[in-house]
């Protein structure tokens, strides 16, 4: 297993996330306790000593199965994490409760990480809001040895995790974002690594197969790729891609057999560096890969557009928005992100007046896609 320092501790490059753990009868609020144990023993027997679960994970339960499973180990010997749920504004109100809640459930006493969970354009607000007091609380704690080490998710925009950094960056110690080589260009993921190492922050993986999906293919790369490392699978080449990159402390793996378990750790078994070239050739895949998507639209952020709205919207930041949502298939990233807006900055505020499109390099539909962004989002 390839280890990581971080502090005073060596972590396991690659962590447990428990968030896709097997289920009975196929019910997410039901994680197969036998199963989870199973493939716990078998991470801990070969090095693996992260475990990253949170609040709402399976219903709440997820807590509940990685505590049962770990209890049996030394404490000393496992770090756990696990996260502030502000994703619910309700639990801004019961700060006590949640941690309090949390350490139950996880049958511990402290936890080794604590994240502000996914700070995002819905919830800055309240994050950073003195008189609701997070910080304060989570601070206390810290002081108190019920948390150890304090850090954030983020799958907001760049802006906000800065937002973010900006107020409490010298009592952070760890940030967590979506990255794999697709995200880099859909979830600002390459601004926010740049930024990251440039003040020395050490950076953990979650998303880094999107879901599952780059573990089925390189999109469309195989061939080229196979000529690279003919052993690799397209799972080998995401992970590979994430040790390349600099400041990298933590690749998350949401795991939810005993084989995806056993996999992952031959592959973490070594450290595997690309090349500028193979790193190339993912980048490029990624982008043709979402050019080729029938929904997304080729958008440069060149802004040209916005100078000749009548309404002011932000169209290429909906645009990219637009993009991961129809890429994606679905998920919460769209939904979240226009819900911090103010109706009249939202896709359906567009008029429909076409002066966008007029001056659009890529000949965009903007006025159509607008319209469909806004429908898809009114389902």
């Amino acid at each position: 297993m390839i280890y990581r320092k971080f502090k005073d501790k060596e972590l396991s490059l690659l962590g447990m996330g428990c968030m896709r753990f097997p289920c009975i009868d196929g019910k997410d609020g039901e994680p197969d306790q036998a199963a989870v144990n199973e493939m716990v023993d078998y991470a801990m027997a070969k090095g693996i000593n992260y475990y990253d679960t949170a609040y709402g994970y399976h219903e709440g339960n997820s807590q509940i199965v990685i505590g049962n499973a770990l209890k049996k180990y030394p404490r000393e010997s496992f770090y756990l994490a696990n996260k502030f749920p502000g994703y619910d504004a309700e639990n801004f109100g019961k700060i006590d409760e949640v941690f309090n809640e949390q350490l139950r459930k996880c049958q511990v006493d402290y936890f080794d990480f604590y994240l502000f969970h996914n700070v995002c354009e819905s919830n800055i607000d309240a994050y950073l809001d003195d008189e609701i007091g997070l910080y304060d609380f989570l601070m206390q704690k810290k002081a108190e040895g019920k948390i150890r080490h304090l850090g954030f998710s983020c799958h907001g925009s760049f802006e906000t995790m800065m937002r973010f950094i900006r107020k409490y960056g010298k009592d952070l110690e760890f940030c967590q974002i979506q990255l794999n080589y697709v995200d880099m260009e859909l979830q600002d993921a390459r601004l926010k690594v740049e930024a990251l190492i440039a003040m020395g922050m050490p950076i953990w993986v979650m998303e880094g197969l999107r879901g599952g999906k780059l573990a089925r293919g390189c999109l469309g790369a195989e061939k080229m790729l196979s000529e690279k490392r003919s052993d690799f699978t397209p799972a080998n080449w995401a992970f590979a891609f994430l040790e390349s990159i600099p400041n990298v402390g933590m690749i998350l793996s949401g795991m939810s057999d005993l084989e995806q378990v056993q996999q992952n750790i031959d592959f973490f078994g070594e450290e595997q560096q690309l090349t500028d070239e193979e790193m190339g050739i993912l980048f490029t895949a990624a982008h043709l890969d979402i050019e080729a998507n029938k929904d997304t639209v080729p958008c440069t952020a060149c802004r040209y557009c916005t100078s000749k709205c009548p309404m002011e919207l932000d169209i290429p930041g909906l645009l990219k928005v637009y993009n991961e949502h129809v890429y994606t298939g679905e998920g919460f990233i769209a939904p979240m992100f226009l819900s911090a807006m103010e109706d009249n900055k939202k896709p359906g505020a567009c008029l429909g007046c076409g002066e966008c499109a007029k001056v659009c390099p890529q000949k965009i539909d903007i006025p159509g896609t607008m319209k469909k962004f806004a429908e898809i989002m009114a389902k």
